[in-house]
């Protein structure tokens, strides 16, 4: 479970969040949308403890940020699997490889490493590159080895910010997809975006950023905006 209680947010000592209060239960896939600059890596960050809040308190895989101590902030992202827009991923290395180094950076066992990576590529439908660098793949490849990469810990959460920033409408639709079928494994999904379209083709529980806080919305058909859920 994911929950926000009080939670006040600043960027650069200014006010991007003020009084949110949120819960998103085990299992739940969550859009947070929003146009740029609106603060929704601002959030996603704020989830994986980068930005610490000013106000309230955030809970996530089982950790407080009142409580959180400094040195238990990498054990808590092990719980965690992260989807950037711009993949990150280690060029000089093979896709095996760039999945094998989270594991051994966190003592997995050398005879566990190799089963995890492939399990983890085929979910994603890229057993078959696991040697290739990840300079000779396509844009929604490489997007795929992200996801890779965040599902070969097992997190309890996958946060994704901007996940298709960087890719054509049909190559996103397929990256939604993968997604979807990690939520469907019980893993909270969260994504954020400003791609309406993403949201239309998959509708489900959308928070849209406005005035300092989220609300509760749902994309209006055949229109680029979205409306308020009644309460």
């Amino acid at each position: 479970m994911i929950s926000f209680v009080n939670l006040d947010i600043e960027l650069n000592r200014k006010p991007v969040f003020s009084n949110l209060n949120l819960t998103i239960q085990p299992g739940e896939l969550v859009f947070i949308a929003g146009k740029s600059g609106s603060g929704k890596s601002t959030l996603l960050k704020t989830m994986y403890m980068e930005i610490k809040p000013k106000k309230g308190e955030l809970i996530i895989a089982g950790y407080n940020s009142r409580t959180i101590k400094k040195r238990e902030i990498p054990l808590l992202r092990r719980k965690l699997g992260i989807v950037f827009q711009d993949f990150r991923l280690l060029e000089d290395r093979s896709v095996y490889d760039n999945l094998a180094f989270v594991l051994k950076v966190t003592g997995t066992k050398e005879k566990l490493i190799r089963e995890k990576v492939m399990h983890a590529l085929e979910s994603v439908g890229l057993s078959d590159v696991a040697g290739e660098l990840p300079i000779r793949l396509s844009g929604g490849e490489q997007q795929r080895v992200s996801i890779a990469r965040a599902l070969v810990r097992e997190p309890l959460v996958i946060l994704a910010d901007e996940p298709t920033g960087n890719l054509d409408p049909d190559t996103s639709i397929e990256i939604l997809e993968y997604l979807k079928k990690i939520n469907q494994k019980g893993i909270i999904v969260v994504i954020g975006t400003h791609d309406y379209e993403l949201i239309r083709h998959s509708p489900s529980r959308t928070l849209l950023i406005q005035d300092r806080s989220l609300v509760e919305a749902s994309i209006r058909e055949g229109a680029t905006g979205f409306r308020p859920v009644p309460a």
